[in-house]
């Protein structure tokens, strides 16, 4: 859909036919419902997005006068390695070869391609529809050009690239999202709080100005730039860092502490997730609109 809003004809393939069929009618359905809601993304209209979206069953007939591909199979290293080396024999020198992954490595996906230089991970977030970020983490063969080809192709379509200068397990965006989710866990484990209590804290508190701002703009907002607040506030950072514990399991009475406090406010069957889902892509749509709206410092 992306892809589309920016111009650009698009092919997606599968084994399953099933696969396909689903995909473009959930495509038409989502598209319409963003053209009657006003929040359609680029210059034209669903039909002609929707024209230029086809399917097929064949990798060879998807990949023919491509300029970019996106692999988006499951997170399964064997499987997307299996995939990037049917393309690797088939594509040509222009070509840029791009991975969906959230985690793996460009070193483990694309070791041994002779189309290595053209290959590199832009991960994107979900749903990416609301969410602009797409990470990109080049293999330290990728060349630059490959690169520099990739993040204005992103910024093309709407999208915020960011260069991930050299690869790290988790890329930026997980670790980040792994430190938050660790402390948080062990908050509760500890008996500090509880479960929806902090949630509320990132929903109503740091997650207010981090969906403008960044940690660091904030530090140098919170005082008289950085160098001030690290000058105030580095002792007291570097005292409750000394504190934090070790990496939680993830397991035992807290889950079942979590998972209790989770299946209250939302029942963990298909129909209740599927339309909290949908509220938060509802939340997220409203939120991407009003950012669009803010004029840019």
């Amino acid at each position: 859909m992306l892809f589309a809003s920016g111009g650009f004809r698009v092919k997606l393939c599968d084994i399953e036919q099933q696969q396909v069929t689903d995909a473009l009618e959930n495509i038409r359905k989502e598209m319409t419902f963003l053209e009657q809601s006003g929040s359609l993304k680029g210059s034209l209209g669903a039909q002609d997005q929707l024209s230029l979206i086809s399917g097929c069953l064949n990798i060879q007939e998807a990949v023919e006068g491509a300029l970019h591909i996106q692999e988006c199979v499951p997170e399964n290293l064997e499987l997307k390695k299996k995939i990037f080396a049917q393309l690797d024999q088939i594509i040509d020198d222009q070509v840029v070869l791009s991975s969906s992954t959230s985690c793996l490595l460009p070193s483990q996906l694309f070791a041994g391609l002779a189309h290595v230089q053209q290959c590199l991970v832009a991960h994107p977030v979900n749903p990416p529809y609301y969410v602009p970020l797409v990470e990109l983490v080049p293999h330290p063969e990728t060349a630059p050009a490959t690169v520099d080809r990739t993040h204005a192709l992103m910024r093309k379509i709407g999208q915020s690239p960011v260069r991930v200068l050299k690869e790290m397990d988790g890329f930026v965006l997980n670790r980040l999202q792994y430190a938050v989710i660790s402390e948080a866990w062990r908050l509760v484990e500890e008996g500090i709080v509880s479960p929806s209590d902090l949630d509320l804290v990132m929903s109503d508190g740091l997650g207010m100005r981090y969906a403008f701002i960044g940690p660091l703009e904030t530090m140098h907002l919170n005082a008289e730039g950085m160098l001030s607040y690290c000058d105030r506030y580095s002792e007291g950072m570097k005292r409750v860092l000394k504190t934090f514990g070790p990496i939680p399991e993830f397991s035992g009475a807290t889950v079942e502490k979590v998972n209790q406090a989770m299946c209250l406010k939302v029942p963990a069957d298909p129909e209740h997730l599927a339309a909290r889902r949908r509220w938060r892509d509802e939340c997220l749509q409203r939120l991407a609109k009003l950012k669009r709206q803010m004029p840019s410092q």
